[in-house]
């Protein structure tokens, strides 16, 4: 079994990364691309609606907790997972690609976004130099050598430079 391209977005809090992921998602989704999506939520902040049946599940201490529709489904387990594990159990929806938020020390190519100079501290944070940079046209000149440089706007052009990436990574 081929394993799904993973593309990361770095970036600090309010650097564009989900407004970027969404655009993409649906430009891929345009292209008759599936695509996945992993956010990392490391300080445990994300929450469902409260007062659904399922965030009361959650709250009375659940192991699992599934919610079907005739569209799908949403699940919550409680058990911790490491991103290469999340990677690996998405591989039964048969994606085209997944595309991750945060997790900046990951090992899987990334895209660093910011918006300010200190935003742009990601690029030293970061364990292996990113594949692109997302910024505005002012700090085009702070990267260095040839990462490839797009504006957030650019987003038919981001993505073809990411299918392009995974094509010619293989």
């Amino acid at each position: 079994m081929t394993l799904t391209p993973v593309i990361g977005f770095a970036g600090y809090s309010d650097s564009g990364k989900t407004t970027l992921i969404a655009k993409l998602v649906h430009c891929f989704q345009l292209q008759g691309l599936r695509t996945g999506v992993i956010k990392h939520d490391g300080h445990g902040h994300y929450k469902e609606v409260a007062g659904t049946d399922s965030s009361k599940y959650k709250e009375a201490g659940a192991g699992v907790t599934v919610v079907l529709s005739p569209d799908g489904y949403t699940s919550f387990v409680r058990k911790p997972l490491t991103l290469e594990r999340m990677i690996t159990e998405l591989q039964m929806h048969e994606l085209d690609i997944v595309l991750v938020e945060g997790f900046k020390q990951g090992m899987h190519d990334q895209i660093a976004l910011y918006r300010s100079s200190e935003q742009s501290g990601i690029l030293s944070v970061l364990p292996k130099p990113p594949i692109a940079v997302v910024a505005p046209s002012q700090f085009h000149d702070s990267v260095i050598g040839s990462i490839p440089f797009f504006e957030p706007d650019d987003v038919d052009l981001i993505a073809e430079f990411i299918a392009r990436h995974v094509r010619e990574k293989g």
